[in-house]
């Protein structure tokens, strides 16, 4: 049984995200390639600062494994004083000092009965000691130290091995490398990473209407925003964004202009694809050959979206596509639910959730069942008790509510009303 997917027509969120996921899986890995660590990136001498260049937002094409034991000794997670727990098992105790340790010291000694040792964060606990006593916890007067607080076998500190061992895996292929994997690699001594190509992703606007950025519009006309919110947000993701010639309301014209962007990774088109006079988009496509997967999914914004593939020239696989909607706020949004995974997938990652939490709503909504909207909001409060109220936007080309919100408020297609004070799920914006 083909688990590509099949045409559809207009789908709910729920399927339609279904159809996206099993089409990431029939991907295949893209090529890979070795960023390397190179001394004099980013305009200094510091060695690390080209992995960091090169490796960001990458996605790691095969695991990295630990080079040794993490940590590779007993670690002090405290300043204070190693000792042994028994000979503090009741307090006060006088003990003796002696010696220090400092982190990349080595005290080359066992800590007797009797006896403790003063121990900085970070560094390696003696042999005998089997717990470190905060300095908070002692008084100290010449080589005498007096524990106030006793404490328990293991007490403040990390065993050797504990965070991982020696050839275990630490970070798995598909991992998107981030300033957290980028310590990880470091810390394994890697200093020379395997990942994959970053995913091409064609951005073709449509429209007589629309115009370049750089040009002064008539009255009538709109500036070309779209291509470059989805360039921004195909970057955020790991991939390459190739920003095309706007498309004009003419089917051959469109059509070579598709055929041209279905020679990347991805074509990501804006506009063209509602039931107007001139939307020939999905016409295009068609005479293309293309295989449409979705045609629209039940959403506010961005119903019209269309998913499919389509043959490109040469040898080449066939290409996704998204018809994403003309309207700004429907861009971006119908570009994180649905074409973001389908890049990701591009890129090699593994796949992730979309990033909703819960959040207390200010204020209540009303709004008509049958689709699942995802309206512009703005996330406040303090960290044990977020709230989330929604934007005023006066329809999905409201640019200046796309500037404020900071997530997405999720309304279920069967819910006309949500009272202010009720728990709702919000999607995070990328």
């Amino acid at each position: 049984m083909s688990t590509t997917p099949q045409t559809a027509g207009v789908l709910s969120f729920e399927q339609a995200c279904e159809v996206v996921r099993r089409f990431c899986q029939t991907l295949k890995p893209p090529a890979v390639e070795s960023v390397s660590l190179q001394p004099g990136a980013c305009g200094t001498a510091a060695p690390g600062c080209a992995l960091l260049l090169e490796s960001l937002n990458r996605i790691l094409a095969g695991p990295i494994y630990a080079d040794r034991d993490f940590p590779p000794f007993p670690r002090a997670t405290r300043d204070g004083y190693a000792l042994r727990a028994a000979d503090v098992k009741t307090v006060p105790a006088r003990l003796q000092v002696v010696g220090q340790i400092k982190a990349g010291d080595n005290f080359g000694k066992s800590v007797n009965p009797g006896t403790a040792v003063e121990i900085m964060t970070g560094a390696s606990v003696p042999e005998g000691a089997d717990a470190v006593v905060m300095v908070e916890y002692t008084s100290r007067e010449g080589d005498k130290v007096e524990i106030q607080r006793s404490c328990a076998p293991g007490e403040n500190i990390v065993p050797a091995g504990s965070e991982a061992k020696g050839g275990q895996e630490m970070l798995p292929r598909g991992t998107r490398i981030g300033y957290a994997q980028i310590a990880v690699a470091a810390a394994v001594g890697q200093t020379s990473l395997k990942v994959y190509k970053r995913p091409r992703a064609a951005i073709l606007s449509t429209g007589d209407e629309v115009v370049d950025a750089g040009t002064a519009p008539n009255p009538y006309q709109i500036r070309n925003s779209n291509s470059y919110s989805l360039a921004a947000q195909v970057i955020g993701c790991g991939g390459e964004p190739r920003q095309l010639p706007i498309a004009p309301d003419e089917p051959h014209a469109l059509k070579k202009m598709i055929e041209e962007g279905l020679s990347a990774d991805l074509l990501l088109l804006s506009g063209g694809v509602s039931m107007g006079k001139f939307d020939f988009v999905e016409q295009a496509l068609s005479v293309l050959k293309a295989k449409f997967f979705f045609t629209g999914a039940q959403i506010q914004p961005g119903k019209p979206v269309v998913f499919g593939e389509a043959p490109a020239s040469g040898e080449k696989s066939p290409t996704p596509f998204f018809g994403l909607p003309g309207n700004p706020i429907s861009t971006m949004v119908t570009f994180d639910l649905f074409a973001r995974p389908v890049l990701e997938a591009l890129s090699g990652a593994l796949p992730q959730r979309l990033p909703a939490v819960r959040a207390r709503l200010a204020r209540e909504i009303k709004t008509k069942t049958g689709l699942t909207r995802f309206l512009p909001a703005i996330l406040s409060g303090g960290l044990y008790d977020p709230e989330v109220e929604v934007i005023r936007w006066l329809a999905s080309g409201d640019l200046q509510a796309s500037a404020q919100e900071k997530c997405y408020v999720v309304v279920p297609p069967n819910r006309e009303f949500i009272a202010a004070g009720e728990m709702i799920s919000i999607l995070l914006r990328s």
